[in-house]
C-alpha cells in the first residue's frame, strides 16, 4: 500500500478549528480507501498480505458512491483509492469520476504492472489528480526482491513514462528497512531526476506480511538520525519530501526550529506547521475493502462498518477514534510527552510490539521533559 497525498490542505480546509466550549473539531483531511485487496504483486512487507483474489464481500458500485456522498456530506478530504491493486476493479475509473464529480480530490496507488498509456489517458481523465508509486531499491534486483514478483521495478519505470506521457503528476513511496535506509540519499536524487512531484518514504510497520520483516525494522537509534536527515533535508530538496508513518518527525522538526530560534506557524512552514505525526482518527481514516473503518490501515482494530452505519457517523461516534484524539490519556511516556499533539507515537507500531495501541511508541528514543524530573 502507497499512498499519494497532496502538496496542499484540500479546498476549504485547513487545521481543525475549535467548536464553542473550546472542544476540537476533527474532520477527515485524508481517507485511505482500500477498494480492493486483490493485487498482482506478493510483497515481503504487504499489510494486508494482499493475493490475486477475488475477494468476497468488497462494496458494489452503489456502495462506493454512497460511501463517497456520505463523506462530501460533513468533509472534504482527499480520496486516496488503494488496495491490493486499484487497478484491479472493473469499475474503478467509474468510482473516481463520481468522486470528482461531487469535488473531492481523488488520487490513486497503482502497483505499476498494469499501467499502459491508454489506461494512464483514462486516469486522468476520470479526475485522478496524482498516482503514488512504490520504488523500495536502487536497483531492479533490489526492488524486485522486495515485491517478489520479476520485473516489478522495470514495469514502475514503464509506468512512469506513462504517466509522463499523458501529463499526470506522480510520487514516488518507498519502504525503508535495514536493506535500503543506507540509499535513501541515492533513492532521493533518483526520484527527482524521475520527475516525481514528491517523495514519502515510508518507515516500516511490522504487520502484516511485514512482521516476517521485525528483524528489518531499523534500530530506534539509526531511526532517529535517519529522521534528522529527512529534517536537513527539508529545505535542500527541489520537491515535497517527508517521511511517512514515522510521527516523530514532528518532534525532531520542531527541536530543529526551536534550535535556530525559529517559531513553528502555519504562515512560516505551511502543511508542516499543521500536520500531526500520527492523524489516525484525528484527521486520517482508512477504509478496508469490505467497510471496515480503521485509524489506518496498519492497525486492524474496528472504529466501525460502512455497510452497517454511515461514516460521518463511525468518524463522530467511534470509541477507537475518541481514545485516539484524547491524547492525554496514551500510555507510557507518550501521555505525557511535551510534543504528543505534534507526534503521538504510532499507534500501529505499538499495537503491533506490545498489544497495546495506546502504549509508547516503542521506537522512539525521546525522553520527556515530566519524565525526567
Amino acid at each position: 500500500m502507497s499512498h499519494p497525498h497532496a502538496t496542499k490542505a484540500p479546498h476549504g480546509q485547513g487545521h481543525p478549528g475549535g467548536r464553542p466550549g473550546g472542544e476540537k473539531k476533527y474532520l477527515p483531511r485524508l481517507i485511505a480507501w482500500e477498494v480492493t485487496r486483490s493485487c498482482v504483486l506478493n510483497c515481503v512487507h504487504c499489510r494486508a498480505a494482499a493475493k490475486y483474489g477475488p475477494y468476497p464481500g468488497e462494496l458494489n458500485t452503489e456502495e462506493a458512491f454512497r460511501f463517497l456522498d456520505d463523506v462530501k456530506s460533513f468533509s472534504d478530504p482527499i480520496i486516496i483509492l488503494t488496495g491490493g491493486e486499484p487497478m484491479m476493479r472493473a469499475d474503478i475509473y467509474d468510482i473516481a469520476k463520481y468522486g470528482t464529480k461531487i469535488g473531492l480530490r481523488m488520487v490513486m496507488a497503482p502497483c505499476g504492472l498494469l499501467v499502459t498509456e491508454e489506461l494512464a489517458q483514462k486516469m486522468k481523465d476520470s479526475g485522478i489528480m496524482r498516482v503514488s508509486l512504490s520504488i523500495d531499491g536502487l536497483t531492479a534486483e533490489q526492488h524486485n526482491n522486495f515485491r517478489r514478483v520479476e520485473g516489478a521495478f522495470e514495469s514502475v519505470m514503464k509506468a512512469i513514462e506513462n504517466f509522463k506521457k499523458v501529463g499526470l503528476e506522480f510520487q514516488v513511496n518507498t519502504t525503508i528497512t535495514k536493506h535500503n535506509v543506507k540509499d535513501l540519499p541515492k533513492l532521493l536524487e533518483m526520484v527527482i531526476k524521475l520527475g516525481a512531484v514528491a517523495y514519502h518514504p515510508f518507515l516500516l510497520v511490522p504487520t502484516g506480511r511485514g512482521k516476517e520483516l521485525v528483524d528489518q525494522e531499523i534500530p530506534p537509534a539509526e531511526y532517529e538520525s535517519t529522521l534528522k536527515w529527512f529534517y536537513e533535508m527539508r529545505d535542500k530538496s527541489p520537491i515535497q519530501f517527508k517521511p511517512t508513518c514515522a510521527p516523530h518527525y514532528y518532534r525532531i522538526f520542531r527541536q530543529g526550529e526551536k534550535e535556530k530560534g525559529v517559531a513553528v506557524t502555519p504562515e512560516s512552514h505551511g502543511l508542516d506547521a499543521m500536520t500531526k505525526g500520527c492523524m489516525g482518527g484525528q484527521s486520517f481514516a482508512f477504509v478496508s475493502h469490505v467497510g471496515k473503518v480503521q485509524i489506518c490501515g496498519f492497525l486492524e482494530e474496528e472504529a466501525g462498518d460502512i455497510k452497517k452505519e454511515p461514516f460521518s457517523k463511525i468518524w463522530s461516534d467511534s470509541q477507537l477514534f475518541k481514545k485516539m484524539r484524547d491524547l492525554d490519556n496514551y500510555h507510557g511516556k507518550c501521555g505525557i510527552c511535551e510534543y504528543r499533539r505534534v507526534c503521538g507515537g504510532c499507534r500501529a507500531r505499538a499495537f503491533a510490539i506490545s498489544g497495546d495501541y495506546l502504549a509508547a511508541e516503542p521506537f522512539c528514543t525521546y525522553e520527556p521533559v515530566k519524565a525526567k524530573k
